[in-house]
């Protein structure tokens, strides 16, 4: 099994995070049919035939296991974003790769994406009116998840790619809402970037280097545009 849950060292430990990650790997695909109504620490042990007493010896609840499975997408995010970071060198080349690796982990783990928004507060919930502080929440692998857009936002802004007027966090957080909303189409939808109108070749890879040129674009300081829009036209040759 694929797992971003990294064995510990002694063979006792590592049998327990074995049976731990079968554990959590049943719970995505529990997740991933009946949603995070149809999760159960019963229907668990009845998927993977433990005993629920078992299960609670990894997990004390099922709000346990469903954080577990959230900061699971965002600590497998933080890790593709420095690999590919670090390969990169000019600014454009890793905001444009920050976008597309956000996208691309989402829909190669799309039930953990899934786990990772499920559960949002209501407005109205007590919970949701607690303030947060700023320092509070990028402790969390979420939020530092975030921040990388916002550093991303800053440091275009100091060498002039992006619109200084723009106030960075906002500017993120626009730019988290574009990619979960195409990293969600595209987990529903798997052919929706070769689907009529334009349809032709275009690839899921060159779509979501496409939005990220959008998005890029759009961050433009005035007078100055981005690489230009190629990728489609050429994926249409």
């Amino acid at each position: 099994m694929d797992t971003d849950y990294a064995p510990e060292g002694t063979p006792a430990d590592r049998r327990r995070q074995k049976v731990r990650d079968s554990i959590l790997a049943a719970a995505e695909r529990v997740f991933a049919r009946e949603g995070e109504s149809g999760l159960s620490i019963r229907r668990l042990a009845d998927e993977i035939d433990y005993s629920p007493s078992a299960i609670y010896k990894y997990f004390g609840s099922k709000e346990e296991l469903l954080e577990e499975l959230k900061d699971a997408f965002f600590k497998r995010l933080l890790i593709q974003v420095d690999r590919v970071s670090a390969a990169l060198t000019t600014f454009d080349e890793r905001a444009r790769t920050c976008v597309t690796t956000y996208v691309e982990t989402a829909i190669e783990r799309p039930h953990h994406y899934a786990a990772a928004f499920s559960s949002v507060a209501a407005e109205d919930d007590p919970a949701e009116r607690v303030p947060v502080s700023w320092e509070d929440f990028i402790q969390s692998r979420k939020g530092r998840a975030f921040k990388i857009l916002v550093d991303m936002v800053e440091e275009g802004q100091a060498n002039g790619t992006f619109d200084a007027s723009l106030s960075p966090v906002v500017a993120a957080k626009s730019v988290w809402a574009a990619s979960h909303g195409l990293a969600l189409l595209l987990i529903h939808i798997p052919k929706f970037a070769g689907m009529q109108p334009c349809g032709g070749n275009l690839s899921r890879e060159a779509f979501v280097a496409f939005h990220a040129d959008i998005i890029m674009r759009g961050l433009s300081a005035p007078g100055r545009l981005s690489a230009p829009l190629e990728r489609m036209e050429q994926s249409n040759d």
